[in-house]
């Protein structure tokens, strides 16, 4: 139960998307005030947040959470190549916004092919993700598919929550390359303004990919739990944990 209240989605949100935002508006300028400490010194701050939260999230779990790892290795992308693509002439490397782009794309892109993959593996990532044995009673709901002789079914229901789950991070890839190009091309100007575009990128991006990404999860968790209740004749209270 412990490390069900450590997974906090408030502070979740808080390090990885809003505080993020606020760094990167408001310290990554240069100006007299004291919080104003430049592009480069607001864009580590930015990526350091939600680095030590990602740290501190997998050591009090004791174990790999994937969603804290995917949000340390894209927030250290992003300060990576914000910082790269700095010129000394305080402009931002024009091809820039490509990079950033195809770093947005290419990581939920990773998970889908992993989790679509891992599927004929020992240890399937929809078990992680969505079939997880905090929520679902899984012991009693596979030997309930024994007893019935329904294994053959149950396998492709795994199967088919599998594409969707992975369905979910290809449809993320997508929107995070158009919505990466819309918000930074033309904005390679100066250092401030690609600050800014990466600060609305972040913000939005948790509306238009955060928001839909989360009705389909909802939408495949339905149609996941619905299937079970098929297939093993128990009832909602049965397959799921209380809470």
């Amino acid at each position: 139960m412990s490390n069900k209240q450590q997974d906090n989605p408030l502070a979740n949100i808080m390090w990885n998307v809003l505080i993020p935002v606020v760094a990167l508006s408001f310290f990554g300028k240069n100006g007299e005030q004291f919080w104003k400490i430049g592009p480069v010194w607001g864009m580590l701050v930015a990526v350091s947040l939600p680095f030590i939260y990602g740290i501190h999230h997998l050591i009090k779990t004791k174990k790999p959470n994937f969603f804290s790892i995917l949000g340390v290795v894209s927030i250290l992308l992003t300060g990576g190549i914000a910082i790269m693509a700095y010129q000394d002439n305080g402009t931002v490397d024009a091809q820039a916004p490509l990079w950033f782009a195809l770093k947005e794309a290419a990581i939920p892109f990773v998970f889908g092919i992993t989790i679509l993959i891992s599927h004929w593996t020992k240890t399937p990532l929809i078990r992680v993700f969505l079939y997880n044995p905090d929520f679902f009673n899984i012991p009693v709901i596979e030997k309930r598919v024994e007893e019935k002789g329904k294994k053959t079914e149950y396998n492709k229901l795994l199967l088919t929550g599998t594409l969707l789950l992975a369905g979910s991070f290809f449809i993320s890839m997508i929107m995070n390359y158009f919505l990466a190009m819309y918000f930074l091309q033309g904005n390679t100007g100066s250092q401030e303004d690609f600050n800014s575009g990466v600060a609305r990128l972040t913000g939005w991006g948790f509306a238009v990919i955060g928001v839909p990404m989360l009705v389909i999860l909802m939408i495949t968790m339905w149609k996941f739990v619905s299937g079970l209740r098929k297939l093993t004749d128990m009832e909602n209270e049965e397959i799921l944990l209380p809470r």
